[in-house]
């Protein structure tokens, strides 16, 4: 179903009046609804969290806290705009800094409105690639297990699933598997962080006692089974992930090369 204009919603951060004016102006003549706009990185991020826009169009060089500064302040919210950044700097560092924040496209200014609103249609299309890669990651992941031998009848096939798209995403809950990550899995299925990781170990047992755990090694690419040893939960959960950031890692690196 085709995506009405007027109901994106863009917010404009940018320093230079002229810019933002201009380039609001020429988004309403296209029929894009600019909700409002920013000349500082500080004011930016009061506004984009009461006016909630579907897109943010941002410069890097700002007063009081600059474009790469207002990315990382959004990932930390529960929820955020998809970001386009617009930008005198082109040099690589910044462009690969951007993405890696989660900005969707870098344009070097100065930018033709015509061409910013057809990287905001980019974007919306976008959105529904991202929902179908989550479910793609699932999908993945469910493989492995069928690989490997888990039953999806357990809840450790549920909670390793879980694991491992959190620590895909950010890779250093590992290190705080008993802290956060057991918890945090634990809260969401609503039961106990020793249930999770009892369930966890039972999946992981079955796979071992069926003999398949050796499919480990084809799956990552490496030697990684040790028939004498089975691997802990975190050491499993680090495995698959590691493998899921990489391929993930190489999808950034394509986007990156088509951001600029």
């Amino acid at each position: 179903m085709a995506v009405k204009l007027e109901k994106i919603r863009v917010f404009i951060a940018d320093d230079n009046t002229e810019t933002r004016e201009n380039l609001a102006n020429e988004l309403e003549t296209e029929g894009i609804t600019v909700v409002g706009t920013a000349a500082d990185g500080i004011s930016a991020l009061k506004q984009i969290a009461s006016l909630k826009p579907d897109v943010l169009l941002l410069d890097i060089v700002m007063p009081g806290l600059d474009g790469l500064g207002v990315l990382k302040r959004l990932n930390e919210e529960d929820s955020r705009p998809e970001v386009i950044m617009l930008s005198a700097l082109t040099q690589e560092e910044f462009v690969r800094r951007a993405v890696e924040l989660g900005a969707k496209y870098y344009m070097a200014k100065p930018c033709e409105p015509a061409v910013v609103r057809g990287r905001i249609m980019d974007i919306i299309g976008l959105e529904r690639l991202e929902q179908k890669e989550i479910s793609g990651l699932d999908m993945q992941i469910s493989k492995i297990f069928m690989t490997i031998g888990i039953p999806a009848h357990i809840k450790g096939y549920y909670f390793l699933r879980e694991a491992i798209k959190m620590v895909t995403d950010k890779p250093d809950t590992i290190n705080r598997i008993t802290k956060e990550l057991y918890p945090t899995i634990a809260q969401k299925y609503r039961t106990s962080a020793s249930k999770v990781e009892r369930a966890m170990r039972h999946a992981i047992e079955v796979a071992w006692s069926r003999g398949r755990l050796d499919n480990l090694d084809e799956i990552v690419g490496c030697k990684v089974y040790d028939p004498l040893n089975k691997p802990t939960n975190g050491e499993f959960i680090a495995l698959i992930a590691d493998k899921l950031k990489l391929e993930k890692d190489e999808r950034l690196r394509q986007r990156l090369n088509q951001a600029v």
